[in-house]
């Protein structure tokens, strides 16, 4: 159906931990387009997320991110898990997918810092697909902060 029926694609993610790719948001949405993602979350799913999004009919389509903020998870996902969750009362729209995940994925470490919890990091499951995202191969979007703008209302 993605190849052959849809012409754009606008996303729809939550902000939420992942135990074993540290995030899931933009980028790796798109896991349930491909057969048996469960191969691909090895190594915290990177370069495996990034390489997805690499696919035309992915990458020439998706022209939005909508991200559900309104009740974030901080960790146990990709389940929902309420202990884990926390009201951040927003969304996060982006047109760059990357921007997107970098900006959620700050607000999850964020999170877990004051909640006491090791960063993703140090649990092996950073998201390092997010700088591969980035990177001169595929320049998917950018994770350099300074080049995110944050409007906030």
């Amino acid at each position: 159906m993605l190849t052959r029926r849809v012409n754009k694609i606008v996303l729809l993610p939550v902000l939420k931990d992942h135990g074993i790719v540290g995030v899931t948001m933009a980028l790796k949405n798109l896991f349930g387009a491909i057969h048996n993602p469960n191969k691909y979350h090895v190594t915290a799913g990177d370069p495996y997320v990034a390489d997805v999004f690499m696919l035309p009919p992915i990458r020439q389509k998706v022209r939005l991110t909508i991200c559900d903020a309104i009740t974030a998870q901080y960790e146990g996902g990709p389940s929902f898990l309420p202990q884990w969750s926390w009201p951040f009362n927003g969304l996060i729209v982006s047109r760059d997918p990357v921007a997107l995940d970098y900006v959620g994925w700050q607000i999850i470490e964020h999170k877990r810092a004051e909640k006491g919890l090791k960063p993703l990091r140090e649990l092996q499951r950073e998201p390092a697909y997010i700088a591969r995202a980035a990177d001169a191969r595929h320049r998917i979007g950018t994770n350099d902060p300074r080049l995110i703008e944050r409007v906030e209302i």
